[in-house]
């Protein structure tokens, strides 16, 4: 930023005003008030980050002992965080519009590793980060405040095309503007049910970024895609904000709309002869190294939990393992003695996500799927000791507005199961509490966990005016199924009673 000092500052400041003895004194720069300006709020500071290949960020990240946050040591001078605005004891409170600063340093530092070669990172200086705390400030509520009321997040969406219909998409430049394009979609078609929403602007197709493209290529892709397409959209109103902020738009920000892929997280108990798999490393026909699951053995605790010859190992007990040596994870195996977490994903998604130039992990937690073995049969009411430590699913009644209910559902191709997609900013979805990645359990008391999209959107359909839906937010989801719970609203007088709540500003 440019710094004026010197005379030719003074005389810009200088304005020129006249005196009128009917009208008083009409210079603006001259302000009489006998009320204090307010106090100004904590400083946040946007860091961008852009790295190329084999380049490191530049900084570490650090947990503390007797020291709140995430704390940002070790920047590198000239470095690629330095040249973004990172500083040393900077505290980091989010990650590509992620909320991160509750968060265990694992996770957050898995968010960084796997985010690709650009990260966007929201940051508190060492000092203001203690005085925010001391003054109770919520630290949640101002980062949403700098981002504003109006953004929503952009939507990765994969399209499959109908025999009859194609992608039910189309693509045009917007007028006069250069390298933006609008998307226009067939009512009920394959691209609108993907979550695509007519007037969206297309930001990224198939890994590449549009504004890197010309019309005809984009017409190419989508006539060469075959019966796949996956887009990253967003409206233009948060594209908008984007722009104001400086900050780009990338695919780690996204809600996920009908992947047709996900990461698995197993948890394995060591049998008497091992685990039952090999680990290997091998290059794939790109040149990438990748950790593949091999010789999975008959009736092994692998077999059991779900492995599948050829899987991508992605983590091991949380930690991402994509970049290490094969000796690093064979140890960390190791170390976990009898029994052991791995998070992999089959040969086809690590397929998918390597054309598009993205790590399973970036969407880990948004549509993580978790399978354990000798799981036991749900039991309608948990004991009442646990109650206290379960989540709590929401029952959220809405009235039909002008246009709809406010939300989009979204779903796993070819797989039972649905989740709230998008919710509408100020829409009936949003004021009943309505949350992006809300698992849908109920709809008008009818459990639809098993129930395919549009079984579920012709429920939503045959309510009429009204609609109730049972939803869990996905975390909370994955933890009860774990605990062998069945949803339902019984569960959620506890809630009222007990101390814990659902956080309804959980991004």
């Amino acid at each position: 930023m440019k710094e004026n000092t010197g005379y030719g500052d003074i005389m810009e400041l200088t304005e020129k005003f006249t005196f009128n003895p009917k009208e008083g004194i009409d210079n603006p720069a001259l302000v009489i008030s006998d009320d204090a300006a307010p106090a100004p709020g904590p400083e946040l500071r946007l860091c961008v980050l852009k790295r190329k290949a084999g380049e490191s960020y530049g900084f570490h990240m650090r947990v503390e002992s007797g020291c709140r946050g995430h704390v940002i040591r070790q920047v590198e001078p000239w470095g690629v965080a330095e040249r973004a605005g990172l500083r040393d004891g900077d505290r980091l409170l989010e990650v590509n519009e992620t909320f991160v600063d509750d968060l265990e340093h694992l996770e957050v530092a898995q968010s960084i590793q796997v985010g690709g070669p650009q990260l966007c990172l929201l940051v508190l200086g060492g000092e203001e980060y203690d005085q925010a705390l001391s003054e109770g400030l919520d630290l949640r509520a101002l980062t949403r405040d700098h981002r504003g009321q109006d953004c929503a997040r952009p939507r990765l969406c994969h399209i499959t095309r109908d025999p009859g219909t194609g992608m039910g998409i189309s693509i045009v430049v917007v007028d006069g503007e250069r390298g933006k394009y609008s998307v226009s979609t067939a009512p009920g078609g394959p691209a609108e049910r993907a979550g695509v929403q007519k007037g969206d602007h297309l930001v990224w197709i198939n890994g590449a970024v549009a504004s890197e493209l010309t019309q005809s290529a984009i017409n190419k892709m989508v006539k060469r895609c075959g019966n796949h397409l996956t887009v990253l959209v967003i409206d233009s109103e948060s594209e908008q904000s984007y722009a104001r902020r400086r900050m780009p738009i990338l695919p780690a920000m996204a809600g996920t709309h009908n992947l047709p892929h996900r990461p698995l997280r197993l948890h394995l108990v060591q049998g008497p002869d091992g685990y039952g798999f090999l680990l290997r490393q091998e290059k794939s026909a790109s040149g990438r190294i990748d950790h593949r699951l091999r010789e999975v053995d008959a009736e092994s605790p692998a077999e059991k939990a779900g492995i599948q010859d050829g899987d991508a190992l992605l983590a091991v007990n949380g930690e991402a393992v994509e970049s290490m040596e094969h000796d690093d994870i064979v140890h960390r195996i190791r170390q976990s003695g009898r029994r052991v977490t791995l998070t992999i994903v089959h040969t086809q998604g690590k397929d998918f996500f390597t054309q598009l130039g993205l790590s399973p992990l970036v969407f880990c937690e948004e549509f993580l799927h978790e399978k354990e073995q000798n799981t036991t049969a749900p039991s309608a009411v948990p004991p009442k000791e646990a109650q206290a430590d379960l989540p709590c699913p929401r029952l959220c009644v809405l009235e039909r507005g002008p246009t709809g209910f406010g939300f989009h559902l979204g779903c796993f191709e070819q797989e039972p199961g649905t989740f709230v997609g998008q919710v509408a900013l100020g829409g009936p979805g949003q004021k009943a509490g309505l949350f992006q990645g809300d698992v849908v359990v109920e709809v008008n008391g009818q459990n639809v966990e098993e129930e395919y999209l549009e079984d579920v959107a012709l429920l939503v359909k045959e309510g009429g005016q009204s609609l109730s839906m049972l939803v869990v937010d996905r975390p909370g989801y994955t933890r009860l199924k774990q605990s062998g719970t069945a949803i339902a609203p019984s569960l959620i007088p506890h809630c009222a009673e007990g101390e814990k709540t659902v956080d309804d500003s959980v991004m």
